[in-house]
């Protein structure tokens, strides 16, 4: 019976300073007790964090992606949430889903970026708590065409006179596009912008009258003097005026930086500071500015990045209302 005794007896002959004895394995048990559970509660804790960090998803459409791709980004986060994101440079805004517990942004590729790696940034701010996601995102190269055109000479080697209105021009755009709306004025897909055959003119890189001047950072339509020109979606009108290279231009915000332009006009229907509905006439195709025959010139511009309109016009936006 004595051997069955608890091993706590055998101890007690070590006494505290204050002449009590002491049981120094129930004490080791004690504290091997508290550590164990103090490291239950670090583990739940920890799991509960990466369950609520499980619950946030982020889709990136298209899955492939070249330079010059529109991309709509999808975080499916609780609610409540808030959402931002940085990538290549440029800030991304978001916008709640309709429906669901998503956050939604329209983004894109620059024509011009060197294809490679590169890094989607996401935060996201839910119920007191901050995850802080990354996403690998390999921009592939889209191989777009060169083409030789000729224009008059002005065009390619503009006098004094010319130079100071392009440079006045200049400073306009910048302050065009330096202020977008906060919200999305968008809604639903995009429209072709007029009833005529579009080119794959996109990225091309136009060599006019044998000098590498620029690559071409909107789509081209066949559009015959005088077709109708309409908004591809809702927004407000920016500029509505004539310019040195694009001719009569008209440039919507459709709010969060994302703008769409029409060049080249030969009659402009709108004016600066109005909102306008999708599909709603802005103007004429015509042949001004720097062209070689009546055209429409069509672009996208997200962030300061050109995107390509055809893409844009193929991501599923149908359901955002």
């Amino acid at each position: 019976m004595r051997q069955r005794a608890c091993f706590c007896t055998l101890f007690h002959k070590n006494e505290t300073p204050w002449g009590k004895p002491v049981c120094w394995v129930s004490m080791r048990m004690r504290r091997t007790v508290a550590q164990t559970t103090a490291a239950l509660a670090l583990a739940v804790f920890l799991a509960a964090s990466v369950c609520r960090a499980q619950k946030i998803e982020v889709t990136v459409t298209p899955a492939e992606v070249e330079n010059g791709s529109p991309v709509l980004v999808h975080v499916e986060a609780e609610d409540g949430a808030s959402v931002e994101g940085e990538w290549l440079g440029r800030k991304i805004e978001f916008f709640p889903a309709r429906r669901g517990n998503g956050w939604l942004a329209l983004a894109g590729v620059d024509v011009k970026q060197e294809p490679g790696p590169s890094t989607l940034h996401i935060t996201v701010r839910s119920a007191g708590e901050t995850y802080h996601l990354s996403r690998a995102i390999q921009i592939h190269p889209a191989h777009y065409r060169a083409s030789t055109l000729s224009v008059p000479p002005r065009f390619v080697s503009p006098g004094p006179a010319q130079l100071r209105r392009i440079e006045t021009e200049r400073k306009l755009k910048d302050a065009v596009f330096a202020v977008s709306a906060t919200r999305r004025l968008w809604s639903g897909a995009f429209h072709l912008p007029v009833n005529a055959q579009p080119t794959d003119s996109f990225g091309t890189r136009r060599i006019f009258n044998g000098q590498l001047a620029s690559i071409h950072e909107g789509m081209d339509f066949h559009a015959r003097m005088g077709t109708r020109v309409r908004a591809s979606n809702s927004g407000v009108v920016v500029l509505a005026r004539p310019l040195y290279y694009e001719g009569n231009c008209v440039v919507i915000d459709h709010g969060l930086g994302l703008f769409t332009l029409s060049m080249h006009l030969s009659r402009i229907y709108v004016r600066e500071g109005q909102r306008v509905t999708t599909g709603q006439r802005l103007g004429l195709s015509g042949a001004t500015g720097r062209v070689t025959g009546p055209h429409l010139h069509w672009a996208v511009r997200w962030q300061g990045a050109y995107l390509d309109p055809a893409r844009l016009l193929r991501l599923p936006l149908d359901q955002i209302r």
